[in-house]
């Protein structure tokens, strides 16, 4: 399985719009996107403007169709505006302990 960690740093001043977009965009990728297995939004301790996402696709072709999708592209319009800084770590899922759906 394709996973993608995702850090990353908004603007104070859309922290609101950036959670809502962030949910949404969440929301569409499990819902309608048969290959994305999970899309967590964390917290960072300390620090309330800055986030991880968790994601797992079941391969890389699921996030390529992912970074597709409609909601994919309202999401980016909305980080090209509220993201500070962002740094992606793609890999592959060795070890889980939660139960994935394949």
């Amino acid at each position: 399985m394709f996973s993608l960690m995702v850090q990353l740093e908004v603007r104070p001043e859309l922290r609101e719009e950036f959670l809502a977009g962030i949910a949404a965009n969440a929301e569409a990728s499990v819902r309608d996107e048969p290959g994305c297995l999970r899309f967590d939004v964390c917290s960072v301790a300390d620090d309330e403007n800055r986030f991880v996402l968790y994601e797992i696709y079941a391969d890389a072709d699921a996030f390529a169709a992912h970074k597709v999708a409609p909601h994919f592209a309202q999401w980016r319009a909305l980080a090209d505006r509220a993201v500070l800084h962002q740094v992606n770590t793609a890999g592959e899922l060795l070890v889980t302990h939660a139960e994935v759906a394949a």
